[in-house]
């Protein structure tokens, strides 16, 4: 009787399990760190790039955000994840242009849609930089259908200039404004490194409830309690260097967030990233 009454029980939780994970979404976003640093030196890609993937596909990740990604790192990526295909061109036209790309899991989601604008006075220009920034910055955006829930969705995914400051705040002034233009009232994940902690000018444009444009810290709005250290940034050291994000994931429109986690885990002391990815369980519920 009693080993009928844990069985009921354990088919219960199974089916309950089982029924979350047809509904929720698992999105990441992950600074995976440029590949042709020589200071790097045991922290070069060739030494990360399982690491890597092997923590988008431990966390059953359905959509990852990347940043910094050069030419030859999509094309090892491509080929460690085996399941999945990308949405997203590279900055500038050479081999050493980076990526914002979004990765998507094919087996469950379909692309509907895809384009990349730059973060500059003129959008379609190819390369160009924007303000003061340092570097040509671009946003990736992609359209899904879930092939389960046939819901759709938008996924936006950027990484914001580390050195000029008015080109971070006019970016997060764009950025509010494309998604509102592209996405309209469909659910929306917006996601990146946009090198500013919450308090600094670029997060408060993005977050700012008197604007109606205005999105949602994910972390802020998570049914669980967030998981992890604060901070996103480890430069490679055994302890934050900050204990103030730096990446994040936003939404806006018919998001829930179930679940939000800082993933620190280290390999023998050795990190994926000079950046943790940051991970959300979600559900569309529009």
């Amino acid at each position: 009787m009693k080993k009928s009454f844990y069985l009921v029980i354990s088919l219960l939780i199974f089916t309950s399990v089982s029924a979350i994970a047809q509904k929720t979404l698992n999105a990441m976003t992950f600074n995976i760190r440029l590949s042709i640093s020589e200071k790097d030196s045991l922290n070069n890609w060739q030494n990360r790039k399982e690491k890597v993937a092997s923590q988008i596909l431990f966390h059953e990740t359905d959509i990852v955000g990347v940043q910094e990604a050069r030419p030859n790192q999509m094309v090892d990526l491509q080929g460690l994840l085996p399941s999945y295909q990308y949405a997203g061109v590279a900055r500038e036209p050479n081999e050493w242009g980076e990526f914002s790309a979004i990765f998507y899991n094919t087996d469950r989601l379909q692309l509907l849609e895809q384009n990349t604008f730059w973060l500059s006075e003129n959008i379609t220009h190819v390369g160009e930089k924007g303000w003061d920034a340092a570097c040509p910055r671009i946003v990736t955006y992609a359209y899904f259908k879930d092939k389960k829930t046939k819901k759709t969705f938008y996924v936006f995914n950027t990484h914001f200039d580390h050195v000029g400051k008015i080109a971070r705040r006019e970016s997060a002034k764009l950025l509010l404004q494309k998604v509102n233009e592209i996405s309209q009232n469909t659910p929306t994940i917006i996601m990146g490194d946009f090198n500013a902690k919450p308090n600094d000018e670029p997060i408060q444009i993005i977050t700012e409830k008197s604007n109606s444009l205005h999105l949602i810290d994910s972390k802020n709005i998570s049914f669980f309690a967030h998981y992890g250290p604060t901070g996103t940034f480890n430069g490679f050291q055994a302890k934050e260097e900050s204990n103030e994000p730096i990446d994040y994931i936003f939404i806006k429109n018919k998001v829930k967030i179930v679940q939000h986690a800082t993933l620190s885990q280290t390999w023998n002391g050795h990190f994926s990233s000079d950046h943790f990815p940051v991970f959300v369980r979600l559900e569309i519920s529009k």
